[in-house]
């Protein structure tokens, strides 16, 4: 895979971190809760190993 694609691709994903948020704050997420804190989890670990393989590049925050 193209390093930039790469890059591309994880700011994507990093780009949908606030509305995962949001999530959070309904009062009727229920069960699903658990996943979307999961989801959290994941991403902010995915963010973190991203900044450690491109230092220098730190995702903006949107």
């Amino acid at each position: 895979m193209d390093v930039q694609v790469l890059k591309d691709q994880v700011r994507s994903i990093a780009a949908k971190r606030d509305y995962l948020l949001s999530l959070l704050d309904r009062a009727d997420l229920g069960p699903i809760r658990i996943d979307v804190n999961q989801a959290l989890e994941e991403l902010d670990d995915l963010i973190a190993e991203y900044e450690e393989a491109f230092p220098g590049e730190a995702i903006p925050q949107i």
